[in-house]
């Protein structure tokens, strides 16, 4: 994918560490939902903490699912009768070796973990494509985007010829309810090269928990909002492998 964007920032400290090795090619069939991702053998050393599950009945929207009327592309509800309680962010205790700011995927359980400070972290739920299962280890968040555009690679377009209006050439795919990022993305890099994994929006509420068909890290638009403001370019991410996946490293 080619995106440009302004460097944003927020008042989270933390310190930059990479041990991620790149995949060679592509994994998996592509869709809309799919920029690429890659892949490592190294699985960071972390502690998960048992997480209460909050009680819930009926349906009612929690106010933060609530519609976002302001954002630059509205944003309805969250249908939370779709998304199982426990995937519903909420902050829990999490002991973790990692340092205040760092992102944690927990690909098998489907969680995301933003560790803060006094061994809490902010957990979300999380959808995980196959190409989401295909790596593992370190890298950074490089930047991240409001509303992004989608430009699907070259390789995907020759294999999708239905996706060549949204190529790098045509300007990729505009922003909008319907843009695979969703409402932010947080874009990933090792050594300053772009890794295709991506960290993103998505309205499609029934995904999360779930590994979805494609993809990397989806999390419903309400929560990569507030992730978006919570993360500070350079932060460390850290993605723990699912071992029933195998070993996908390549190279």
């Amino acid at each position: 994918m080619t995106e440009s964007n302004e460097l944003s920032s927020s008042t989270v400290d933390h310190k930059t560490g990479i041990t991620l090795t790149r995949r060679s090619l592509f994994v998996g069939t592509a869709s809309l939902f799919v920029t690429g991702c890659a892949t490592a053998r190294t699985t960071p050393v972390v502690i998960p903490a048992a997480a209460p599950v909050r009680a819930t009945t009926g349906s009612a929207v929690p106010p933060m699912y609530s519609a976002m009327p302001d954002e630059e592309f509205p944003v309805p509800e969250v249908k939370v009768a779709e998304v199982d309680p426990k995937f519903w962010r909420q902050e829990v205790d999490y002991p973790s070796d990692e340092r205040p700011g760092t992102l944690i995927v927990d690909t098998p359980a489907k969680y995301l973990y933003h560790v803060l400070p006094r061994r809490r972290a902010m957990r979300y739920g999380i959808g995980v494509g196959r190409e989401g299962f295909a790596w593992s280890g370190r890298a950074v968040v490089a930047y991240k985007r409001k509303w992004p555009r989608w430009t699907p690679p070259d390789e995907m377009v020759a294999r999708q010829p239905k996706l060549a209006p949204y190529s790098i050439a045509n300007g990729g795919m505009p922003p909008g309810l319907k843009n695979p990022l969703g409402a932010r993305a947080l874009y990933i890099h090792k050594d300053g090269k772009d890794t295709l994994y991506r960290i993103h929006g998505t309205p499609e509420a029934h995904s999360i928990g779930k590994a979805v068909s494609s993809g990397c890290i989806r999390l419903l638009n309400q929560d990569v909002v507030y992730l978006y403001d919570q993360v500070r370019d350079g932060s460390t991410i850290v993605v723990i492998p699912d071992p029933t996946m195998g070993d996908l490293a390549i190279g």
